[in-house]
Parts: C-alpha cells; structure tokens; sequence
C-alpha cells in the first residue's frame, strides 16, 4: 500500500467525477433553454443512478473473476471482498480507491449518449434504457478491454476509454438517434445553441476533469501518469487549434463552439493512447482529430440523422481515430506495459486495435438498437409532439431554466 498513490488516485476520482456535472453543463448549453434543465438532468441524475447499479452488481460483471472472457462473475456482487487492501488490478491502493475510479468511468460513459437524443426523449425511457445499457453493454465492453476478458487477453490498447468509453456510448448514439428519430422541426427551424458561455464552462470543467481521467489511468503517481497528463494537454490544444482552422477555412470564421468541440474531440482522441505514446505522437492525435471530427459532424447533415449534440462525430469518430491512432503511435518507451504500434516495428498492434474497435461498435450498435426497441414497448422513447413543442423542462419537470 502507497499513501502517495492513494491519495493521487483519490484526487483523480474525484476529478473524473466532475466531468459528469461538466458534461451536463457543456451539454444544457448546447440545447433551446425550453430543454435545458431536462439535459442536464439526464447527465445528472447518472451518478444516482449508476453508482446503485456498480454496487449491486455492477463492479462485479466489469471486473470481477472472468467468465469465458466475456463476463465477470458475481462473486463480487454488493462488493463482497471489495475493501481497503489492495486489490487485483493495482498494488498499491486499496481496493475499493480502484472501484470508485473505475465507478465515475462506468457514470459517465451512458450520459454521453444523451447528447444524441436531447430534446425528445422521456425521462422515463431515459432511465430504463440507461439501466439496461450500462448492465448490458457497457459491462462487458469494460470486462473484455479491462476486466481480464478476451480483448485484453487478445492484447488490445485502450489506457483510460477510447473502446470502452467512447466508441462504444459514440455508436449507442448512433443507434439512438437512428430510432429515436429526428426533432420535431429539424431542418425546418434553426436549433441554436441558446447558451454557449454554459458549453464552455463545461467543456472546461471537462478539460480539467480529463487530467484525472487519463493519468488517474496509470493507477499510481509515477511516470506514466506524467506522460499521461501532458499528452492530454497538448493533445486537447491541438484538436481545438485544428477545429478552428478547418471551420475558419470552411465558412469564413472560427467559432466559440468550434473550439470547444475540438478540444472535446482532442481529449476523445488521445484517451486511448495517453499513456503509450509520446508528445509528439499525441499531438499528431490532436490535430488530426480536430479535422477528422470537425469533417464527421458536416457528414452528419449529408446523411440526415439528427444526432442532436454530435456525439457520434466527436466520440465516435474521435475514439475510433484514437484507438487506431494507438495501434499506430505506441511505444514501450513510455510504458513498458504497453506495446509497439507499426510505426515501433509492430503492425500486428494496428490489426489487433482494430479488432477491438469493430468489436465494439458491432455489439455496442446491436445491443443499443435492441435495448432501445424494449425501452419503446415498455416505456415510451419520445414525448408527445405538443411536449416537445413546450419544452421538456416543463413537461417532464415542471420547472423553468429562467425566469426572466
């Protein structure tokens, strides 16, 4: 046991923990301000949620004893054996530090899908579907990739979420707008952002939370978590630069939004390969990501989903670029842990990160188009035409946002 790395990691939860509320906010601001306060609930009310969910079963399905490679059993179920010594999956902390990190993971990866969604989904439907996904895919994603099952098995990189975080809540997004279904209006009336001080507040927070996330991931205060941190910097910076640029050449000015989208789109990128890759490589991530990201949210128009907050855009196609970016860029230099990627003399990585990738966005597609059909016949997916209409703060709330 380490009091240095305990504390580290005790300050990193709760860094990662505020990226939800930051999310909520990057999120309502980005939303009519009829819908504000329903946005952020839907992040919100995720750490309630969730946390009831890891405690029960949760930690135990993600991390617990494997079963097949695809699962982890229920020894741990209402974290029996779970407790202040140190636990498989890191020396030096106890246990339960390790839970509560990997719990603020598990917490925000199901409110990132509710950027595809806002404006028209139940808050009903909202909670069934988020209790079945995060038991159904997000658990074994996180198992497969972390919890000993057969991605990690099979050697694939992703140091704090690029697979199991974003590529899998991008392509639930995907699904979810897909049978959702568009917003009353879209492409009929314009959907302007009705507060974007709030989405760069937010997108701050998330910045800042996001040091936490990504060098937290090295689960002791040592080197790799150093290399971690700084390539979440300059990775971020870059994504947000190129953002602009690409915006600035394609309709004559960058924007506020521009640039807090990049460096959402920055962060995304790099969180798979933080802590294997170098400055350098990671700000290749960023700049590329920027682009990459930036030219998906314009596909979106072209292909005519409504993915209200572009989500699939940004973590989507951010966390597929990030986790093949790995494949690319890794290098045992930084982490010993790790592996070379095919610029190292190591093309074998590229494919295995790409299996990994196609694995989730297939399971992750399936299972949420499923998950939401029964969320549908159970609950309901969307309000009525005259509730949207009115705003779901009102209608699904009773309250006001702003009261002018």
């Amino acid at each position: 046991m380490d009091s240095g790395d305990t504390a580290f990691m005790l300050i990193a939860t709760a860094l990662v923990m505020l990226m939800t509320p930051g999310l909520a906010l990057f999120y309502g601001g980005l939303v009519r301000s009829k819908n504000v306060l329903a946005t952020m609930m839907q992040s919100f009310i995720c750490l309630g949620v969730v946390s009831i969910l890891w405690v029960v079963f949760g930690y135990s399905l993600a991390f617990g004893p494997d079963t097949g490679g695809v699962i982890g059993g229920l020894d741990w179920a209402f974290l029996r054996s779970v407790g202040t010594e140190p636990g498989p999956y890191a020396a030096t902390i106890p246990h339960l530090v390790f839970s509560a990190f990997q719990l603020m993971f598990a917490i925000i990866t199901p409110a990132l899908i509710t950027g595809a969604f806002a404006e028209r989904m139940k808050f009903s439907g909202f909670l069934l579907f988020t209790v079945l996904w995060t038991t159904l895919v997000y658990f074994p994603v996180c198992h497969w990739v972390w919890g000993g099952g057969w991605l990690g098995k099979l050697g694939a990189l992703d140091f704090a979420g690029g697979t199991v975080i974003h590529i899998n809540s991008g392509v639930a997004a995907l699904a979810s707008a897909l049978v959702v279904g568009k917003r009353r209006g879209y492409r009929k009336e314009p959907f302007q952002p009705h507060s974007l001080p709030l989405t760069v507040l937010g997108a701050g927070l998330l910045w800042f939370g996001w040091f936490g996330f990504n060098a937290g991931s090295a689960l002791t205060a040592g080197a790799v978590a150093g290399v971690a941190f700084f390539n979440t910097q300059v990775a971020t910076g870059a994504a947000a630069v190129a953002w602009i640029t690409a915006e600035w050449i394609k309709i004559g000015k960058p924007t506020t939004l521009g640039a807090a989208s990049g460096a959402v789109a920055g962060l995304v990128a790099v969180t798979p390969a933080a802590g294997f890759v170098g400055p350098v490589p990671a700000l290749v991530i960023g700049l590329l990501a920027g682009f990459f990201c930036y030219g998906a949210v314009l596909a979106k128009e072209k292909l005519g989903y409504d993915d209200a907050l572009d989500v699939v855009g940004i973590h989507g196609v951010g966390g597929l670029w990030g986790a093949l970016a790995t494949g690319l860029f890794a290098s045992t230099v930084y982490n010993a842990a790790g592996a070379d990627g095919l610029f190292y003399g190591n093309p074998k990585q590229l494919l295995i990160q790409a299996v990994g990738a196609l694995a989730a966005i297939v399971y992750s597609f399936v299972l949420s188009w499923v998950l939401l059909k029964v969320t549908g016949a159970v609950t309901g997916l969307r309000v009525p035409e005259e509730d949207e209409v009115q705003g779901l703060d009102q209608t699904q709330h009773s309250e006001t946002g702003y009261v002018l």
